[in-house]
């Protein structure tokens, strides 16, 4: 599963994007960092919009994406 193009661009100091591929899937996590233990998530059909520590994200999800969570600052998009 890639990264999508809008989420890629958020990969900086404070927020760290990796990719984990397994063999039943893979797995996109973002950590939004300390300051953003508490994230809150909408996903408006394949759009996920992330609230974290003040700031919005909007990134449309990838066509494999199965399961979107988020907890204690990180998000998990799972295929």
């Amino acid at each position: 599963m890639k990264v999508p193009s809008s989420l890629k661009n958020v990969d900086r100091d404070d927020v760290v994007v990796r990719t984990f591929d397994y063999d039943d899937g893979s797995v996109i996590a973002v950590d939004f960092g300390n300051s953003a233990a508490d994230i809150s998530m909408d996903i408006l059909g394949s759009t996920a919009i992330i609230l974290a520590d003040g700031e919005q994200y909007e990134f449309d999800l990838p066509p494999e994406a199965s399961d979107v969570t988020a907890r204690n600052g990180i998000l998990t998009i799972e295929e």
